[in-house]
């Protein structure tokens, strides 16, 4: 089954309308240049009654080019701030820069930021989202410092004259309230333009890093998550491998095995049938017998394949074969015609049933190596040593004095070695001066006491 694929936007559990501007970003920059230009058009509107109470003040003279020259220059600001802000995602540095040198232009020349410092801020939060920490604080004190002069040298409308200026009053007796013949804008007027200038410059460097940080939040995420999946299926894999190779080492002691038996079982019955029908008819039986066993303990790995299937169908029955007597597995080999001396055979097994288990199969693997590779071997003898902390096994055959059944896929050695280490044990295998094979295993028991 294919693993869902998780997206940086699941992670962030973005809203509808955040997911339509991912899906078309033009409409984002449609949004941008609207709301730009919106405030831009209301605050010229403010700035324009300001010159008009200026003049009423006396501050200005009545069609002063300086007051028109504001608004012209405040609302130029206002487009060209709102078509620079389109490329901020792009090019976030250089539309900072460009924004920079507009604010400068507009105080040369109306002597007015305009919402220049609002677009300014909005790229520095561009800049925040796709930059370091350490290149935000470098553009955003750059640009702080080149409009501030810039402000401090040039600007006659700013902020705290919109607010103590925009109120037109009618002069009394047709003569102003004051007349100068310039502004006399203060430098702690135009501190006021500055402390709004720092606020926006610092609410759009923390909003673009935490829009930053949000983002790679998610990427991590995403990323973390995707390290889990492979792993997962690594760890599937590995464990559907390891099943097959425990599978396909059942199939191959249930096969070789008992087939390796039951043919030299047919072939002694066959040659026995009309000198010793007794013995032909004992021969049948351990056939039959060895027959069953073989087909019990297929259906009981195959079963393990598909358990659901079999459920409801058939009773329980382990997933692997676990016959443990060695005194069956001895006869069942003399029946088929091997000279089996055993030695030890008396002293009883561990009780881990594990342990048991892989002495009977791996006994049971050499055995049939011996009676499919030397065949009409002399003797075999098996000996059976128990310490009180190991156990030692060893199947020692004279070689055979006819031709072997081929030389074998070696999977039974890999299957006696594996069964071996898994308990800490292991297994030696070759052969023997003056002709013959010797397998011996040693397995640890933990110290555990003879019955």
């Amino acid at each position: 089954m294919t693993t869902p694929t998780l997206t940086a936007s699941q992670v962030q559990h973005q809203t509808t309308p955040r997911q339509l501007l991912l899906a078309h970003p033009w409409t984002a920059h449609v949004l941008v240049v609207t709301l730009v230009l919106l405030v831009g058009s209301v605050t010229a509107l403010a700035v324009s009654e300001t010159v008009r109470g200026a003049t009423s003040l006396g501050l200005f003279a009545p069609g002063s080019p300086l007051g028109e020259r504001s608004v012209t220059t405040w609302l130029a600001g206002t487009v060209a701030g709102a078509l620079a802000l389109v490329g901020r995602n792009r090019w976030p540095l250089a539309v900072t820069g460009v924004l920079t040198a507009l604010a400068v232009v507009s105080l040369v020349l109306g002597q007015v930021l305009g919402v220049l410092g609002f677009c300014l801020a909005w790229a520095l939060h561009a800049v925040a989202a796709r930059h370091s920490a350490r290149t935000t604080w470098a553009v955003g004190t750059a640009g702080l410092v080149v409009v501030s002069v810039a402000v401090l040298r040039w600007q006659v409308i700013g902020l705290a004259e919109v607010l103590l200026w925009s109120d037109e009053l009618p002069p009394v007796d047709g003569v102003p309230f004051q007349r100068l013949s310039a502004p006399d804008p203060s430098t702690g007027r135009r501190s006021w333009t500055l402390f709004l200038l720092l606020a926006l410059l610092v609410l759009g460097g923390v909003t673009g890093a935490w829009a930053q940080a949000r983002r790679q939040h998610a990427h991590d995420l995403v990323e973390r998550y995707a390290a889990m999946a492979r792993e997962r299926d690594t760890s599937a894999a590995l464990a559907r491998s390891a099943e097959r190779a425990r599978i396909a080492r059942e199939v191959h002691d249930i096969v070789a095995h008992s087939v390796s038996v039951m043919v030299a079982l047919s072939d002694g019955a066959a040659s026995a049938l009309d000198r010793a029908p007794d013995a032909s008819r004992r021969a049948l039986a351990e056939l039959s017998a060895t027959g069953r066993d073989a087909l019990a303990d297929m259906r009981s790995v195959l079963g393990s394949l598909h358990p659901q299937e079999l459920q409801g169908r058939a009773p329980v029955v382990p997933t692997s074969p676990t016959e443990t007597d060695l005194h069956g597995v001895v006869e069942r080999f003399r029946a088929a015609g091997l000279p089996l001396t055993t030695d030890g055979l008396e002293a009883p097994l561990p009780a881990d049933t594990a342990v048991r288990l892989a002495v009977v199969r791996i006994v049971t693997e050499a055995l049939t190596n011996v009676l499919r590779h030397a065949p009409g071997t002399p003797s075999v003898l098996l000996v059976l040593r128990r310490e009180d902390a190991t156990l030692e096994v060893e199947v020692v055959d004279a070689g055979g004095v006819r031709a072997g059944d081929g030389g074998g896929t070696h999977l039974g050695l890999v299957g006696m070695r594996e069964r071996a280490t898994l308990l800490g044990g292991a297994v030696e295998a070759g052969p023997v001066d003056g002709g013959g094979w010797r397998i011996h295993l040693v397995l640890p028991t933990g110290g555990e006491a003879r019955a």
